[in-house]
């Protein structure tokens, strides 16, 4: 269970003999084999502060693949695991600045500020406000964005008159995560209600039935799905004056040397693309295209087409920059026997195997099909009509 976190302890974190103590703390291991002698150690030397200098630490590290620069932050466990990873929120942050150019911009529920440091770092926007209910997260947001203003606040009591506002609603409680909508904190139909006419940014879970929210709510905004390095991360509803988009992919990949490649596609663009026969190519589009509802729109972005109407699977003679492709190799039925017989005379090894359209579990099949040979292969299993079908192809490549 995690240390919670008083406004003392943050005082003292704060403090010149606070940053010291972290200094050497951030020096033990403070592994499952040493955390007894470390604790010890901790204790005789900075107690009553010990459990939470070493809940700083250790929230750093785990921070340390999410959020840029993460030694100097002081973060609670929640923070971390709520907070947006750093490369989506200065993406997110530069498309504010870019939309709404010199605007205000108020994170109306800041937690430790992970967010509202990207955006007093973009260039076009004029000011940044950061509120919370939580005053310890607020006394570490202080620590942690010294140039924003930040006060306590309720996320529905309107508080400012800022040109943008942004809400990230808390998605856990104690028993765990919430799915929905009403049990959000703050519930996310009260944000879209109290906020009406003005532009509301609210980043949701990437599961979100934006569908759902359009049919049965009424939400006509922009739902902007984004993924980083082939993981979903969330849906993100747009809404007020100026948004003109209903549905928008925004796909994210590190580099090799630290920089971030971007891709975007809109619902503004042409969506009238055939089913056909497979090309050279399998084509697995980005999981934030296929949640966005935008598959077709990429498809004829690119000159691919689909195996079939219903299915996200795409094919072509090329794989776009960024994608994963599957250059088949044979077309075969998707009995186990059948399957057997195919990959072995393939000489297949290692398998991965990949299903849309059927109800297929992966591992389960790979067991029992118990591929033996030297060569590795990938299995892009599907449904084209009402028949399954099952595509032989070389490993999948990142293009």
């Amino acid at each position: 269970m995690s240390y919670s976190f008083g406004l003392d302890d943050v005082a003292f974190l704060r403090s010149r003999h606070g940053e010291k103590a972290l200094e050497t703390v951030s020096g033990l291991a403070l592994t499952p084999s040493s955390m007894l002698s470390d604790i010890t150690e901790v204790r005789s030397r900075y107690a009553p502060h010990d459990a939470a200098l070493i809940e700083i630490v250790r929230c750093r590290r785990r921070a340390a693949s999410k959020l840029r620069d993460p030694a100097d932050l002081l973060l609670t466990d929640d923070g971390v695991q709520q907070a947006t990873a750093s490369v989506v929120a200065e993406h997110r942050a530069g498309e504010i600045a870019y939309r709404f150019p010199a605007s205000v911009v108020h994170d109306m529920t800041c937690s430790v500020g992970a967010e509202i440091r990207e955006l007093v770092r973009a260039n076009g926007i004029s000011g940044v406000i950061g509120s919370d209910l939580d005053r310890v997260r607020l006394a570490m947001a202080r620590h942690n964005v010294p140039d924003a203003t930040l006060l306590v606040a309720d996320a529905l009591t309107p508080t400012s008159t800022a040109d943008v506002l942004l809400a990230d609603p808390a998605r856990r409680s104690d028993a765990g995560r919430i799915f929905r909508l009403d049990q959000l904190t703050p519930p996310l139909l009260e944000l879209l209600a109290t906020y009406a006419g003005r532009i509301l940014i609210v980043k949701c879970a990437p599961g979100l039935d934006h569908q759902m929210l359009r049919n049965r709510f009424g939400f006509d905004g922009e739902v902007q799905v984004t993924s980083l390095d082939g993981g979903v991360r969330e849906a993100c509803l747009w809404s007020g004056p100026g948004v003109e988009t209903r549905r928008r992919a925004t796909v994210l990949r590190t580099r090799a040397d630290g920089s971030v490649a971007e891709f975007e596609i809109t619902d503004h663009e042409d969506d009238d693309v055939p089913a056909g026969e497979a090309g050279e190519w399998i084509v697995d589009p980005d999981g934030a295209i296929v949640r966005a509802g935008l598959v077709k729109h990429y498809a004829h972005r690119f000159g691919l087409w689909q195996l079939d109407p219903q299915i996200a699977y795409l094919t072509g003679d090329s794989v776009p920059a960024g994608a994963r492709g599957f250059r088949v190799i044979e077309q075969v039925g998707v009995t186990e026997k059948v399957l057997r017989k195919a990959l072995a005379a393939h000489d297949c090894g290692p398998l991965e195997i990949l299903v849309r359209g059927l109800d297929v579990d992966p591992d389960q099949l790979r067991k029992k099909l118990k591929p033996k040979g030297g060569r590795p292969l990938s299995v892009v299993l599907t449904r084209i009509g009402r028949k399954g079908t099952a595509f032989i192809c070389e490993p999948g490549i990142r293009f």
